[in-house]
């Protein structure tokens, strides 16, 4: 998600929209996006396959389980450079690699559509929550219908030229999706405000998640900007018998309502940038946060923002939206590049290697139990172990219930 949206930023940059270095240096990020979208997706399915218990053992996991959502938010952002710049730009593909993309990219709502009821549901039903302990990584689940539109955004207009049925189909569930994520991030949101009011900032290098808000409200206004320029260019339609599509100003009333949303979410985006940034100093100056793999958490969020600040200055043709956007993107990039040289040293050290949701279960014994089990006893199916917050979430309820 983090090194698709710098590609994204690339494609966006308002100085030196559309040169061959912008282009290049977009499709670098693209590259490396999809070999690591490719490599950790191989990695994911080996895990689950040779030991199926630990799936269930994740999505027990409180926190772990939320991360779901990364895999078909990872996804979107290949469509999007896939659509905009390989198949617009180089004419790459044609129509066989735009349907190619619009297949697989139903196949991702779904999966997004999986991920937002059927996490919550398991949140509600399965897992164990307070508010003390509430992050923002509650926005993840949500957050896969939000980006999921936006690449619908991006499909629809290119559609639009041999089929306008399916852009039309397409950026109408798109706008469905963002309705649903929107709502449902933010009650999250004013439910996180709460929890930062009662009890404070999250401890530790849980802080840095006080920049995902970025994440729903940057996106939503990106992903209702495309959808009213999409609107405004097909409405009025020349078929149906519809006053609402058929009218001559249908369209531009869209566009209008949809511009000053995407403002009102940015601003809304902003305001969340001023609290994190308060949050993030306050925490610096009692000490140092240690380096973790969430970290990568700051840049899509923060990537989304700056590409918004970017579209809305192209909407208002507005050189604060444009420099202050740009600057956002440079920043976001630099974040990137930071990150990114910590990985790689917490991958030479192996320090990258943990799942928290697996520290009691013992992986080591299952080969052999396997082998052992040709020999003797079936190796009984299931979870090996779960995690110690799972543990406690199952006293927790159970406690509850004898009460």
């Amino acid at each position: 998600m983090g090194t698709g949206s710098i590609s994204l930023l690339f494609n966006a940059f308002p100085y030196g929209h559309n040169t061959e270095a912008m282009n290049i240096m977009a499709l670098i990020f693209f590259i490396l996006n999809l070999i690591l979208f490719i490599v950790f997706t191989v990695i994911s399915i080996m895990r689950y396959t040779m030991f199926p218990g630990i799936w269930k053992t994740m999505l027990s996991h409180p926190v772990q389980s939320l991360y779901t959502g990364t895999f078909p938010m990872g996804a979107t952002t290949l469509f999007n450079i896939a659509v905009n710049l390989i198949n617009g730009h180089y004419h790459i593909g044609g129509k066989s690699l735009l349907y190619t993309v619009w297949a697989i990219w139903w196949l991702d709502v779904a999966i997004s559509i999986m991920c937002c009821w059927g996490m919550l549901h398991v949140m509600q039903t399965t897992q164990n929550h307070s508010l003390d302990r509430m992050t923002a990584a509650w926005l993840l689940p949500v957050v896969t219908l939000i980006v999921a539109s936006s690449s619908g955004g991006v499909l629809a207009p290119a559609l639009q030229e041999y089929s306008p049925s399916h852009a039309l189909l397409t950026e109408t569930f798109s706008v469905f999706m963002v309705t649903i994520g929107l709502t449902l991030a933010l009650m999250l949101l004013t439910v996180y405000l709460l929890r930062l009011i009662v009890h404070g900032l999250p401890p530790g290098a849980t802080i840095i998640s006080v920049f995902l808000p970025l994440g729903p409200t940057g996106q939503s206004g990106f992903s209702i900007l495309l959808a009213g320029q999409y609107f405004r260019a097909v409405f009025p339609l020349g078929y149906g018998s519809s006053q609402v599509l058929t009218a001559p100003s249908t369209g531009e009333i869209i566009d209008v309502t949809c511009v000053c949303i995407a403002f009102v979410l940015w601003s809304l985006a902003s305001m969340w940038f001023v609290f994190a940034l308060l949050g993030l100093q306050h925490v610096l100056r009692r000490g140092r946060i240690p380096f973790k793999v969430p970290f990568w958490g700051l840049i899509f969020p923060n990537g989304v923002y700056a590409n918004l600040t970017i579209s809305l200055g192209n909407t208002f043709d507005s050189s604060f939206f444009r420099v202050w956007g740009s600057i956002y993107a440079g920043i976001t990039l630099l974040l990137w590049i930071f990150v990114a040289i910590r990985t790689v040293r917490m991958v030479y050290t192996t320090e990258i290697f943990e799942a928290p949701c697996l520290e009691d279960v013992d992986l080591g014994r299952i080969p052999l139990e396997t082998r052992n089990a040709a020999a003797s006893t079936p190796f009984p199916k299931g979870p090996i172990s779960t995690c110690d917050s799972t543990r406690e979430a199952s006293s927790s309820r159970n406690t509850s219930r004898h009460r």
